[in-house]
């Protein structure tokens, strides 16, 4: 086991380019996967975007039921319970390409898929198993997840909700609120978390949506965005759920319910990136058409930055979210072989790469953002109209920095798990950290490396802002230890520096396979993004390294960090950020599509 990767190990272990997985390399079976959903969609879906903005709430469960006949909502299931027992990259890829046409049904797939389904393959008994998953990985039923209460957002362990054993001990009565529950208008099980007694943990139940047994609905919300996705808030008043209803054991729901949002997390990131091929593709196509000064507005350089831009971002989640996906599911592989069961295998799989899941979901979601907002400025006017497609696909995009842990919640977690796992001894920190403090204290060489390989510098930069980390992170860790966590600031700082670190390195080395594999010359508008990407993230990792340097040390300590932070983010040759625009843009430009 000791050469395996481990969740976090990213950032103190170099990773070649030949272990990492990425979309160059699906298989066949993958591919056929790809294609037929897309064609899935662009059947089924984006003909009727008009009909999902006017919360058209029957055409979203209509449209569930075909993905259920075509086994779309049983990828992840396992066969014994009539699914089709996908591997991790199998869910991730069906997740993503059937999200890109509207929030209003990856919001219903999702919230099924994962959070409506998963806990009871993951944490079920054989019973519970046999009883709902093969109705919900069919579509026969739908399935829904009801922890957020008026109260208890973020804190979800504060909720109200209770649940009384009843005298005979037969079954608990729960009572409560819950809101924003995604397909609640529709679904016809709940996983329900309620506390018993004064338990410090709420504890998960399965609850079948029944109205004659206390169930009740509020009317369906008015939205931003994920117009047609059925969101309602569920009453429960003394509703009788069956002991055996219990998911897992007493005071283990909020361990549900962080293990589900992980895996939720990595689903969303996924579930964010064919949104920003459809649209990137879409601000194309108007701007080769789009005729203004006598020329199509795509010939201009402003619209070319723009599309440059949204492009390498795409690029890069994909980069990423691929390369986390293989990560979980050879770790779910290998726990298998060594005779965990499904369940076991999964959630350990998934919980190894925790600090990737997060770092996916606040980069991915935030990218989509950006994405759809520069759809609608290409747009111009038009962009801003119901008629074009941006306005519709901007709101959309708005719920998925909020969605499964904020994303400020998700920057702590990141910074916060990695932290933790040093202290368990699961990554080390402390030795890579001590090793760059004493660089610190030395003399720089002024040799100049050799960097006529692809990627030797840019190589080099990647790991010299992991050492702008271990430096930021490791002298705040001396100074505030365990009461690192209050300081939220300084977190979300040195979240923003790891973040950039994994999505940039996984965009180099995704790019670096691909160029032995095909040739460079065939590779250029990936190099072109790859670089890219790395010069912003080194202007990001400097700011945030210099806003955290500045706000918790003084003095010549300082003074050492702020030097320690030049040298890591000097690049010996810029790259020319206009040629490498104009590069990726021209490749679009001509292909009228997202090409990569």
């Amino acid at each position: 086991m000791s050469d395996i990767i481990r969740g976090g190990q990213f950032l103190v272990k170099e990773t070649k380019c030949e272990d990492i997985f990425t979309p160059e390399d699906f298989n066949e079976e993958q591919i056929m996967m790809r294609d037929s959903v897309i064609e899935f969609v662009d059947k089924e879906i984006w003909p009727n975007k008009e009909r999902f903005e006017k919360k058209d709430y029957a055409l979203t469960e209509e449209i569930m039921r075909k993905a259920g006949e075509l086994g779309y909502l049983s990828v992840a299931v396992p066969a014994a319970y009539g699914g089709m027992e996908m591997g991790f990259v199998n869910t991730v890829l069906v997740c993503d390409y059937i999200s890109g046409a509207t929030g209003s049904f990856s919001t219903a797939f999702g919230a099924h898929t994962g959070i409506g389904t998963m806990p009871i393959t993951l944490y079920g008994t054989e019973e519970q198993k046999q009883k709902y998953v093969p109705k919900l990985a069919s579509g026969e039923w739908f399935g829904a997840y009801c922890l957020t209460e008026p109260g208890a957002g973020s804190d979800a362990n504060s909720g109200k909700t209770k649940a009384v054993l009843s005298e005979d001990g037969t079954h608990y009565k729960i009572t409560g609120g819950k809101m924003w529950i995604s397909n609640a208008g529709f679904c016809n099980v709940f996983i329900v978390f309620a506390r018993i007694e004064d338990d410090k943990n709420i504890t998960g139940f399965i609850v079948e949506n029944d109205p004659s047994n206390g169930i009740s609905l509020g009317d369906e919300e008015h939205k931003l965005g994920i117009r047609s996705s059925s969101t309602r808030q569920v009453f429960f008043n003394e509703t009788k759920v069956p002991v055996e209803n219990m998911l897992a054991g007493r005071g283990e729901g909020f361990k549900i319910a962080m293990n589900a949002l992980n895996v939720g997390r990595i689903k969303l990131a996924a579930a964010c990136l064919e949104a920003q091929r459809r649209t990137i593709s879409g601000a194309v196509q108007y701007a080769n058409e789009r005729v203004q000064f006598k020329t199509p507005i795509s010939s201009f350089g402003a619209i070319q930055a723009k599309i440059a831009e949204m492009a390498t971002n795409a690029y890069a989640g994909e980069s990423a979210t691929y390369r986390a996906a293989a990560d979980i599911e050879n770790r779910i592989n290998i726990r298998v072989s060594e005779g965990n069961s499904h369940q076991e295998a999964e959630l350990k799989g998934v919980e190894e790469f925790a600090i990737e899941c997060s770092i996916l979901k606040v980069a991915v979601s935030e990218d989509v953002q950006n994405c759809t907002d520069e759809g609608i400025q290409i747009f111009g006017g038009m962009g801003f109209s119901e008629d074009a497609p941006m306005e519709s696909a901007w709101r959309d995009a708005r719920i998925a920095r909020i969605y499964e842990g904020t994303n400020e919640i998700n920057r702590m977690l990141s910074v916060g798990m990695l932290v933790k796992k040093a202290m368990k001894g699961h990554v080390d920190l402390l030795g890579p950290a001590m090793a760059v403090a004493e660089e610190l204290m030395g003399i720089p060489s002024f040799d100049i490396p050799d960097y006529s390989e692809l990627f030797a510098e840019e190589k080099e930069m990647i790991a010299k802002l992991k050492k702008v980390f271990l430096m930021v992170a490791g002298a705040a860790v001396q100074k505030y230890g365990p009461e690192l966590e209050s300081h939220q600031q300084l977190l979300m700082a040195a979240a923003d520096i790891l973040i950039e670190i994994y999505m940039a390195e996984s965009t180099i080395l995704r790019t670096e396979k691909l160029a032995k594999k095909v040739g460079e010359d065939n590779a250029q508008e990936q190099i072109a993004m790859a670089k890219l990407y790395l010069y912003h993230a080194v202007d990001i990792v400097n700011q945030k390294g210099k806003e955290g340097i500045v706000s918790f040390s003084e003095g010549d300590e300082q003074r050492m960090m702020l030097m320690g932070l030049k040298r890591f983010t000097k690049y010996t040759n810029m790259p020319n950020v206009v040629a490498l625009r104009e590069k990726i843009a021209a490749k679009i430009i001509s292909e009228n599509k997202y090409a990569f």
